[in-house]
């Protein structure tokens, strides 16, 4: 997965409220062909082609991607875990969580807690079977998702 270098951000773009359509339009479902979003937005496609290069330029759009739901694939259960490295452990810890495939998601934080993570599990019993191989090297705490009243979504774009 491709992240931005947190040493160089990229600019702040102004948006227009056509852009911010796109965007949302785009957020709805990435894989509409350019002349349905072009009649979204009230553009030729031409335009709303350019609009789409011009926006992943400035780095607005990193990608286009999908969304999937993990219990499809029986993954029934989500845990946050918090990370405490022991140490001397932190980059090691860092590449653990790496080559984890059911860490998701992790964010490195400022507090207690030098991670906070996101993984996707079949069944409760993999769990401690997965967090043995970073308790070798970091205390851990972790809570089950019951639900998710808020999911991942577009920060706002004014």
């Amino acid at each position: 997965m491709k992240r931005l270098s947190p040493v160089t951000p990229p600019a702040v773009v102004a948006l227009d409220d056509t852009d911010r359509a796109l965007i949302a339009a785009l957020a709805d479902d990435a894989r509409q062909p350019v002349s349905e979003l072009a009649k979204r937005v009230g553009l030729s496609a031409p335009s709303t082609a350019e609009r789409l290069r011009r926006l992943e330029a400035q780095r607005v759009i990193e990608r286009f991607t999908v969304a999937i739901d993990p219990r499809a694939l029986g993954y029934t259960l989500q845990a946050i875990v918090r990370v405490k490295p022991l140490p001397g452990q932190l980059h090691l810890v860092e590449e653990v969580i790496r080559r984890i495939p059911q860490f998701v998601e992790c964010d490195k934080v400022t507090g207690d807690d030098c991670f906070i993570c996101r993984l996707y599990l079949h069944s409760i019993e993999q769990l401690d079977e997965i967090l043995s191989k970073v308790t070798e090297r970091a205390e851990t705490s972790t809570a089950i998702v019951k639900s998710t009243p808020v999911a991942r979504r577009l920060p706002p774009l004014d």
